[in-house]
């Protein structure tokens, strides 16, 4: 990690967010595995196909992960389809600076993302 990724992260929620939902790059199918910092032993794998099981590890990436984390582990278009039920289980100040910083919308999942 590189000292401004460090210092950025000390920023709070706003340090370990990427700028822009289109810097985030995870994705759309498949089995990732969680690094150990995220996750626990036994409880570090998550098909992403599975809808439920998706909205569970963005939370965790959301709520512990670093800057590269939430890039490298989360897709646009399935956090945008997902954010309606994903924002509830987060921080309100996590909440709202996804909101802002993704430029997601508490019910809007009527604009698909291409």
């Amino acid at each position: 990690m590189s000292l401004a990724e460090l210092l950025s992260a000390r920023g709070g929620h706003a340090g370990r967010l990427p700028q822009r939902l289109e810097d985030l790059r995870g994705p759309a199918r498949g089995v990732i595995v969680l690094p150990r910092h995220l996750s626990w032993p036994g409880m570090r794998e998550f098909d992403v196909s599975d809808d439920s099981i998706r909205r569970s590890m963005y939370g965790i990436v959301l709520s512990q992960g670093r800057r590269n984390d939430v890039a490298r582990f989360l897709n646009p278009r399935l956090l945008h389809e997902d954010w309606p039920l994903i924002r509830a289980s987060l921080d309100p100040k996590l909440r709202r600076w996804c909101e802002r910083r993704f430029a997601l919308c508490p019910g809007d999942v009527s604009q698909p993302l291409g």
